[in-house]
């Protein structure tokens, strides 16, 4: 009899142990409205096993797919693999907000509507299943994604380790669920486009896995033109300075002679004319020349010309975030500065909150938590990580990331694949200025450039919580899967 106990303790521990370690998928069905047509779909959701080369699986990593009904042949049915960035951060923000079949109910300026008592999810219109299914993931560190028993968390983080990491999910996936013959796309945003590009690059090296097109929505693709680090920087003042100026204007802290199109035409063209010149030269520049372009900046973005020849002609985001409304006591938000808020800490020089993460993330955490456990039905206690902790993350080897080679090599195999670029022009996390200087420096040939569109929005870095903006968003996508897909 003691044996026979024992036997069963061995028994049930290894099923424990062996559940833990396996993956827990969960299959729901449901529809959604898109242009006034009922899109019927099946939703997969939990946990995939990711293996490593030696066929041992390392890390669950929890996904939702969406695959629309009565499709025949699946190989004439587009799949795009969808995620967000942070470093860390999950695929809520996408899935919740522009591309899943429902989204947070949000007002005309991308602020959470809170109606009586709770947070509102809504039936997405501009959802993008009428084009093709997705599959939202969550690398290691975010949403409910983890290592599979002792394996280490660390070995996820970090540029390479995460391409490879989503890299191989997407190819398991692909093969697993017999979608090879599918035309594929991605989606990123933020970091998740850094992501987007290192994918795209390992997937075609070493799967030999191409891809029709990638949406790259708010990009981080040369980090020297994002990091205000020190002073002795160019690239992020100068690619700055033409949002700068457009929250100026929207603000109504300036108002310009000409029309805002025009107006922000000759700030661009100041900022890599006369700006990046005059930082070039440092201190070959007179106190004179100085305070003359101290001045023209001052009627260009709204902050004295004292406390610009205080920062030496360069002022960073973080601070402009303060100054700008600094009369009013308001800080203006990092994702869109349109969105403002009470400063909590005036006694700073520098904004310490931001408005327009805080409007949306806690509406974002609410409806993805209760949308997963009460419409997709997937059976989880654990804490959803909306944004993980994955430090320290390492960016690669130098001291900037820059992932455009990374395109260009893909490119450059896959002359067909087309390239979405979508900025919001009140963006101060990534800045449109900063995403067209990485563009137009990847010496590209002409029909390669061509593959390139360059889209734009009255929002910021989460463009699609503007409703306006979302369907413009969705029409400049579906204008691309046609391109990609050959449709007319």
């Amino acid at each position: 009899m003691q044996r026979i106990i024992l036997l069963l303790i061995s028994v049930c521990a290894f099923s424990l142990l062996h559940a833990q370690d396996s993956a827990q998928i969960v299959k729901t069905t449901g529809h959604v409205s898109v242009n006034g047509k009922t899109v019927n779909y099946e939703a997969t959701t939990g946990f995939f096993a990711l293996k490593n080369k030696e066929g041992k699986a390392v890390a669950n990593i929890f996904y939702v797919a969406y695959t629309k009904s009565d499709v025949s042949d699946v190989r004439t049915r587009p799949i795009t693999f969808v995620f967000n960035g942070g470093p860390g951060s999950s695929s809520a923000w996408l899935h919740m907000g522009a591309i899943g079949p429902k989204k947070v109910l949000t007002s005309e300026y991308g602020k959470a509507e809170i109606p009586p008592k709770t947070f509102n999810l809504v039936n997405n219109d501009q959802c993008w299943l009428d084009i093709t299914d997705l599959v939202f993931i969550d690398p290691v560190g975010c949403g409910f994604s983890k290592p599979i028993g002792e394996e280490k968390a660390d070995q996820f983080y970090g540029y390479e380790n995460d391409i490879k990491t989503t890299g191989d999910f997407i190819n398991q996936w692909t093969s697993q669920n017999k979608r090879w013959g599918s035309p594929k796309f991605l989606a990123g945003e933020s970091y998740g486009t850094t992501r987007a590009c290192g994918v795209v690059d390992y997937l075609t090296d070493t799967y030999n896995m191409y891809f029709n097109g990638i949406s790259l929505i708010s990009c981080a693709l040369d980090f020297e033109t994002l990091r205000e680090y020190n002073t002795n920087q160019v690239l992020p003042y100068v690619c700055n300075l033409p949002v700068f100026a457009e929250l100026a204007v929207y603000h109504e802290v300036i108002t310009p002679t000409v029309e805002i199109s025009e107006f922000i035409e000759d700030v661009e063209d100041f900022a890599i004319n006369e700006y990046a010149v005059a930082l070039m030269k440092g201190d070959l520049l007179s106190i004179n020349e100085k305070y003359a372009l101290a001045k023209k900046m001052e009627g260009l973005i709204g902050i004295n010309a004292d406390i610009i020849l205080d920062h030496d002609l360069k002022i960073p985001s973080w601070q402009f975030r303060k100054l700008l409304l600094d009369k009013q006591n308001l800080l203006i938000g990092r994702y869109d500065g349109r969105l403002t808020m009470p400063d909590p800490q005036n006694e700073r020089d520098y904004a310490t909150e931001d408005p327009s993460y805080t409007e949306i993330a806690g509406a974002v955490s609410a409806t993805f938590n209760d949308y997963v456990r009460n419409e997709l039905n997937f059976p989880i206690d654990d804490r959803f990580y909306l944004i993980g902790d994955v430090r320290p993350w390492k960016y690669g080897d130098g001291k900037y990331l820059n992932v455009t080679p990374e395109l260009r090599y893909a490119m450059f195999v896959n002359p067909n694949m087309e390239v979405l670029v979508a900025n919001g022009r009140y963006d101060l996390a990534t800045s449109y200025f900063g995403t067209s200087y990485a563009i137009n420096h990847m010496n590209l040939p002409s029909q390669l450039r061509d593959k390139i569109t360059f889209t734009y929005y009255d929002g910021g870095h989460m463009m699609y919580f503007v409703p306006s903006e979302l369907k413009k968003l969705k029409e400049d996508v579906s204008k691309m899967y046609n391109r990609s897909l050959g449709n007319k």
